[in-house]
């Protein structure tokens, strides 16, 4: 689990680090894949297959015939075919929301990304086709090999583990990859000065748009193959202290620093899933953020600490201030 949620601090921190772009509504598109996987492989389809999109899957080979709880017949979506069609969707809404959301900078933006991650929550909240305050339970998992699927036994969770971590591998790979790319280059002048990145010929709309479209597609794959490993997925995954989490671990891994991002966020999310924090867990990656901002803006692997004792020194003690200028 926690490799899946570091998917997500890796994407976001592209996005804010070299993107110069922040979301707060990155938890939105973790549960809009994971509530679309969910809702293709476990609402019936039978009711309407004789409709031309049902008619189509079917004869792809996309819906897989089963029974449910009660013994009756059941038509679904193969968790493989759901699980494209919700990050495909998941990038299309991300594409349709960006184009006039990122011509916002700084606190603009962050309100807006804010206000898509709170219609997402309370769309999953209240609908009773997503389930409601309940969610959705009993999505079944990816059959990788016949009589191997993902999730339940032992065994799968065992395999789980290996597809969790080859998907952060992928992920990291294909980051620094488009990091260290005429793209990245691109992304990192635009972040230092946009208006000169666009006086030289860079098309900033257009490499923004794409690094936030990329960003959430990260983020729905893990939202649905954490939903598939978990068997099910819930409202909390959308609230707003998730993204406000994702930006805590982005800031403290350093927002253009995708290794310290990656390790503070498989860190970080360890702890909390191990209940470390027990109840003060969204206090704690609040507090976090602030103190982060405040002694360390550029991460805290680049925190030169002893800079910052002298400083803390230096504002307790005017003595220690003056004789350290001089």
């Amino acid at each position: 689990m926690s490799a899946y949620y570091s998917v997500v601090v890796i994407g976001l921190c592209v996005l804010m680090g070299y993107g110069g772009q922040i979301s707060l509504g990155h938890a939105g598109f973790f549960a809009i894949g994971g509530y679309l996987a969910g809702t293709l492989t476990t609402h019936n389809l039978l009711p309407f297959k004789e409709q031309g999109l049902v008619v189509f899957l079917d004869k792809v080979g996309f819906l897989v015939a089963g029974k449910d709880l009660y013994g009756g017949d059941l038509l679904t979506v193969e968790p493989w075919a759901a699980c494209i069609g919700a990050v495909l969707a998941s990038g299309i809404i991300a594409l349709a929301i960006g184009g006039p959301v990122l011509k916002l900078k700084g606190h603009y933006l962050a309100m807006a990304t804010l206000g898509f991650g709170i219609i997402i929550y309370r769309i999953v909240l209240a609908s009773a086709y997503f389930g409601e305050a309940d969610g959705i339970s009993e999505v079944p998992g990816f059959m990788l090999l016949p009589g191997i699927e993902v999730s339940g036994s032992f065994r799968a969770r065992t395999l789980n583990y290996y597809i969790a971590w080859g998907m952060v591998i992928c992920g990291v790979i294909l980051l620094l990859n488009l990091i260290h790319s005429r793209v990245g280059r691109a992304l990192r002048s635009i972040h230092g000065a946009e208006e000169a990145a666009n006086a030289m010929g860079v098309n900033t709309a257009r490499y923004k748009l794409y690094i936030f479209v990329l960003s959430a597609v990260f983020a729905a794959f893990a939202g649905v193959f954490m939903t598939h490993y978990n068997g099910g997925i819930g409202p909390s995954e959308a609230g707003i202290m998730k993204s406000v989490r994702y930006v805590a671990i982005v800031a403290v891994g350093g927002m253009a620093n995708l290794w310290g991002a990656l390790v503070m966020g498989i860190v970080l999310n360890f702890l909390s899933l191990r209940g470390v924090f027990g109840s003060y867990d969204d206090a704690v990656f609040g507090a976090i953020l602030i103190i982060i901002m405040l002694f360390a803006p550029q991460g805290i692997l680049k925190i030169n600490l002893w800079q910052q004792v002298k400083q803390l020194l230096s504002h307790l003690n005017p003595a220690f201030r003056q004789e350290n200028t001089e």
